[in-house]
């Protein structure tokens, strides 16, 4: 039997990340790059059980642990120096939060006919400014992630969350896996780094795009990535490309889940596994309840939403492509995201303060104001909805092309 604890090292003959329940939790010391103890729980079946572990950092991505102060500047830098116009997209971006792909009459009413082109132009504007403010804390990788350790941080859940990813897909040396909404790369990166896999990202953004490239430069990996929109198919590679496939957080800016999951069994190869995390609307969401609506209306904008698909409007889509699921399920201990949720939205409140006070002595541009005040609001609308599991952003949902295929 394996020991609890192993090398994350690529090896060459099978998957190189330990199963979830050997990974319990990452320590309360954050960021340290010696090693330390971790404990903990899993978000699996035995929900509530721990084990403790002695684990080495330098197990984790050290790239993706490290080198925070450095990004932090980069973003600060950029923000610093956005344009009026660049500000004001931004902000007018967020008015597609305010719809939903499942009423095109309204789409239409709000931004024309041609709106799809402009949810993507909204989107570019969203993201172009958002990835740079979600990087000034500890959500670089512009995702909250399932909760799989009470005893650590945001980035530490996520490099739990993505370890557990890369066991399900079946990652190993060589495979090559594509990662739909690959934001800045950072998570291709970790994957790549743990399993030896060459990860192929695509993003609309391609101010993102650059930054990916540039960060996988930096590391000597071998990833690559696309500027292309998944609205927009058909997706730019060829049938059978891929060994697997992943995304986290993407679907619901995707206007039609079946035409694109019909692709992705395209271009994945007999037997893949793809593995998605995204939000959702669960059943206890009433929408002849007035609280219940007034809160989607909070939350939607707060996580860049436009559709609201449940789990079972994901699990038919993929059987409709041909895809047979075999997992389905929010994997959060007590499947709960609030914890985390709740740790991100204190961190920027503190730091909204901060720049709120540095503004009024004009240390810094009147727009930080702006951008801070859009980012903080609503954050606790977000937990309550998630403590009333009305929906969650944390939703898994894992599926295998049959070998036959």
């Amino acid at each position: 039997m394996p020991s609890p604890v192993e090398t994350l090292a690529p090896l060459p003959a099978r998957v190189a990340v330990r199963d979830s329940s050997d990974i319990d939790a990452i320590s309360d010391e954050k960021h340290r790059i010696a090693s330390r103890t971790d404990s903990g729980s899993t978000g699996y079946g035995r929900r509530g059980t721990k084990r403790s572990s002695k684990v080495d950092v330098t197990a984790l991505d050290r790239s993706t642990l490290s080198n925070r102060v450095k990004t932090f500047r980069a973003s600060f830098k950029y923000l610093h120096d956005l344009t009026p116009k660049q500000v004001e997209d931004f902000m007018a971006s967020y008015v597609i939060y305010n719809l939903d792909w499942a009423d095109e009459k309204e789409m239409i009413s709000v931004l024309g006919p041609n709106y799809r082109e402009r949810v993507g132009e909204c989107l570019k504007a969203y993201y172009g400014v958002l990835n740079h403010l979600c990087a000034l804390g500890d959500v670089e990788k512009m995702y909250i992630p399932p909760l799989m350790s009470k005893h650590a941080t945001v980035l530490e859940n996520q490099l739990l969350y993505e370890r557990l990813v890369a066991r399900d897909v079946g990652m190993k040396p060589g495979d090559k896996i594509l990662d739909l909404g690959c934001g800045r790369g950072r998570v291709a990166a970790h994957m790549a780094t743990i399993s030896g896999a060459q990860i192929t990202g695509i993003n609309i953004d391609p101010n993102q795009i650059a930054q990916a490239e540039a960060f996988t430069r930096e590391r000597g990996l071998r990833n690559q990535f696309k500027v292309a929109d998944f609205n927009s198919l058909p997706l730019p590679f060829e049938d059978r490309s891929f060994d697997g496939f992943y995304e986290i957080q993407a679907l619901s800016l995707c206007k039609d889940l079946r035409a694109l999951f019909k692709e992705i069994y395209r271009v994945v190869r007999p037997g893949a596994v793809v593995s998605m995390l995204d939000w959702v609307r669960l059943p206890a969401f009433d929408f002849d309840n007035p609280e219940h609506v007034a809160l989607m209306r909070r939350v939607k904008p707060l996580i860049g939403a436009v559709g609201t698909p449940t789990p079972e409007l994901l699990e038919e889509a993929l059987e409709e492509a041909g895809f047979v699921v075999t997992r389905s399920e929010i994997p959060s201990i007590d499947g709960l995201q609030a914890p985390l949720i709740d740790k991100v939205d204190v961190y920027f409140r503190a730091i909204r303060q901060v720049i709120l006070a540095l503004v009024k002595l004009r240390m810094l541009p009147a727009h930080f104001k702006t951008l801070i005040n859009r980012l903080c609001l609503d954050g606790q609308a977000f937990v309550k909805m998630d403590r009333m599991r009305l929906i969650s952003t944390t939703y898994l949902v894992v599926a295998r092309k049959p070998d036959t295929a």
